[in-house]
């Protein structure tokens, strides 16, 4: 499962988070609306941008968010495996 930054143009309250699956909402002074979290693959990341159509609501970008210290174990996990 990954995580995802999705930027929209217009301010949605909180309301909006249990139709957009739990991801968190965070609206700013600039009118824009950033939904944050994990999203399970890619059919429902493709349902979440729908979604964003279905509103109406210019979709300003799409962004998997990378956790730099489970990249970091992962590669120190394959360098173990090649040496044994």
């Amino acid at each position: 499962m990954s995580r995802y930054e999705i930027r929209l143009a217009g301010q949605l309250d909180s309301r909006w988070s249990e139709w957009f699956e739990g991801l968190t909402l965070i609206t700013d002074a600039d009118g824009f609306t950033t939904l944050t979290g994990p999203v399970i693959d890619q059919a429902a990341l493709h349902g979440l941008i729908r979604r964003v159509s279905d509103l109406g609501v210019p979709l300003i970008s799409v962004n998997i968010l990378h956790d730099h210290a489970a990249a970091s174990d992962a590669t120190h996990l394959s360098r173990e495996e090649n040496t044994t």
